[in-house]
């Protein structure tokens, strides 16, 4: 027996030489990292507190060098992990055990802009904002804004389906694409979607938007862009209740209005925010609506005025309208920084995005209240209340491992809540490692088999971002032992981990 070349460590190591010998021909030097103070940044993406060093990461520069990449992990069955800006919040960009990490950062052209048809074709390293920066002398702009779009990539928008604040009236990434081309794990490229209103045959785009990087490397994007709105004001209103805050966020919407953003922060959120960009918010109100409306003079006024009555029937306390561009963005400053305020308030903060039925979100705020005193942590709550997408902030010390596994056992309380008021775990940022166990709750045995059908169609070896997003059976057997529930444990055939 070869003791040596059986040791664990040996194998990586064989492994990691083996891969950086192939890949070494087909890119620049400064292209491939492998030596750990070079590939430590890339061991985890926006949620820290799941982290894994990859054999090596590649940055190819054209689309040639990414199909030679892909083609040399597919021939060693190297798992492989596309990613973008590393601003994603569900691990979906956390590295593979002896996987590659594909990143699309070096593709950042805007390749054209056509202001007659009101699109642009991108690559997937563009930063969100910098697209509605670009487009921005021809009146346009690009819809969706998740908070992170100064940082986030067009194609990690694509990959997770993210939203915004304004994703109420304008939709997700997925509304807002017309076309994409990417690379199968075989090196084939193919294109999804098209230009004309309509494609002939199956709807892939739909499957491959949100796919977390499981079917396909995204390397080219062509979005969708709207003009700039003649005006846009936002109308502040305070609550003394967080179930009168929720309530009105459904009457809203009841009303027939759709305005371009709806937006709720609690008391807690409201506090850590204003001291931290001085946004002007109520700190003595127990939750704000940021409500906004944008279009022509007229049809601002109007929808303000209709906002306006609504938010008084419903019982707010005080209500302020934007009275300048300036003031506007200062009201959206607070939301858009909400995140770095936890931060600064917090060692930590883990951020969930479940989804729920709007008329729930009242049940939802008041549910996590009891959970604070349950797990024995705070949490702020900031969320895209006119499409129910909840973004609870949970506080915690990551250095105390008593802490962190409250926080965590906290974080599957509230999605599985969402789901147990006909919501969903997930709303913008995708399932990732984060979810991974809650997907055993949200959806049955027959479902993921059909999720794994399509993963196997494009990519049979489950090479591209494997252990993401679709727990297996025996993952989600684990996981029933740990929620026994009236004494039966489910598929008790199967090995525990």
């Amino acid at each position: 027996m070869n003791t040596l070349t059986d040791n664990p460590i040996t194998q990586i190591k064989n492994r990691q030489a083996q891969l950086v010998k192939a890949l070494k021909p087909l890119l620049p030097e400064h292209a491939l990292l492998w030596e750990p103070e070079d590939t430590i940044p890339y061991e985890c993406d926006g949620l820290a507190a799941y982290r894994q060093m990859p054999l090596a990461v590649a940055l190819p520069e054209t689309e040639a060098q990414a199909v030679a990449v892909i083609k040399v992990c597919q021939n060693l069955e190297i798992p492989i992990v596309p990613r973008g800006a590393g601003t994603g919040l569900s691990g979906g960009a956390m590295p593979i055990a002896q996987g590659l990490v594909l990143s699309l950062a070096k593709f950042k052209k805007i390749l054209h802009i056509d202001p007659i048809a009101r699109t642009a074709v991108v690559q997937p390293g563009v930063r969100n904002l910098a697209i509605s920066e670009a487009v921005a002398h021809h009146g346009l702009y690009y819809a969706p804004d998740p908070s992170s779009q100064i940082a986030c990539s067009i194609g990690g928008n694509v990959s997770e389906n993210s939203g915004g604040v304004h994703c109420l009236k304008y939709g997700l990434t997925l509304h807002n694409i017309l076309k994409v081309r990417a690379i199968l794990i075989s090196g084939e490229v193919v294109e999804f979607g098209s230009l004309a209103p309509d494609a002939p045959g199956l709807d892939l785009m739909s499957i491959l938007v949100g796919s977390e990087g499981m079917l396909a490397v995204i390397t080219e994007v062509v979005v969708k862009l709207v003009p700039k709105p003649q005006l846009a004001q936002v109308i502040m209103a305070s609550f003394d209740d967080v179930e009168k805050g929720g309530n009105a966020v459904a009457a809203i919407v009841a009303a027939g209005i759709i305005p371009a953003g709806l937006e709720m922060m609690d008391k807690a959120a409201t506090r850590a925010v204003e001291e931290f960009v001085h946004a002007g918010y109520d700190i003595n109100a127990e939750a704000i609506l940021l409500c906004e409306s944008d279009g022509t003079p007229e049809e601002v006024a109007e929808e303000i005025e209709r906002m306006t009555e609504v938010l008084k029937n419903s019982g707010a306390i005080r209500i302020q309208v934007s009275q300048s561009e300036a003031e506007r963005l200062k009201f959206w400053s607070g939301r858009k920084n909400a995140f770095p305020a936890a931060g600064r308030i917090s060692a930590d903060y883990y951020c969930m995005d479940g989804t729920i039925p709007r008329q729930h979100i009242a049940t939802l705020l008041k549910r996590i209240q009891d959970m604070e005193k349950k797990y024995q942590l705070r949490c702020m709550n900031v969320f895209h209340a006119g499409d129910g997408n909840m973004h609870p902030l949970i506080l915690f010390n990551g250095s105390d491992e008593d802490e962190w596994h409250r926080a965590e056992a906290f974080g599957s309380d509230i999605l599985e809540t969402c789901v147990e008021l006909g919501g969903t775990i997930t709303g913008e940022h995708g399932v990732g490692i984060e979810k991974i166990n809650s997907m055993c709750v949200q959806f049955s045995e027959s479902e993921r088999e059909l999720f794994w059908g399509v993963k196997a169609a494009f990519d049979p070896k489950k090479l591209l971002n494997p252990d993401k997003a679709i727990p297996t059976l025996n993952r989600c057997a684990e996981y029933g032992r740990m929620r026994i529930t009236g004494g039966a444990l489910p598929h008790p055939e199967l090995e525990r981990f």
